[in-house]
């Protein structure tokens, strides 16, 4: 298993690895290229105020709750019209988790897997995903 690397924030890379996103389309002030995102699991009572934190990059967060009510198939239909899909990694099935990621090599989106459901751990990624593209424009 390959080992952590901490940026000079403190904060895991594995949070943001990977993250190329398709298109170029920014929205209102600060917002990442990123313009719709699926995620999949973490806490059915977060999903509102992961919403508003997704509304406030200017993006529209679409939930998949992992397989515990909906079927994980769905998850198949709903990656060709998203971004990037980002997966808390203690709060997903293994079943999910494995679809989801064979699905985004499928489609060609960006993974991102999250430390944990938080939504701290969801916006900085968000964040760090805004970062890069902000150093992308100005380089």
């Amino acid at each position: 298993m390959a080992k952590k690397q901490k940026n000079k924030n403190g904060n895991s890379g594995a949070e943001a690895k990977g993250v190329e996103t398709r298109g170029s389309e920014t929205r209102g002030p600060g917002v990442t290229d990123v313009r719709s995102f699926l995620y999949v699991g973490g806490r059915d009572c977060q999903v509102a105020h992961l919403r508003e934190i997704a509304s406030n990059f200017g993006a529209e967060l679409i939930h998949h709750d992992g397989g515990l009510r909906e079927a994980v198939s769905r998850i198949d239909t709903v990656l060709p019209s998203v971004d990037c899909v980002f997966c808390p990694i203690d709060c997903i099935s293994h079943d999910a988790c494995l679809r989801v990621k064979t699905g985004c090599k499928k489609f060609g989106v960006a993974f991102v897997p999250l430390r944990n459901g938080s939504k701290s751990s969801l916006e900085r990624a968000l964040q760090t995903m805004k970062e890069r593209n902000d150093e992308r424009r100005t380089s």
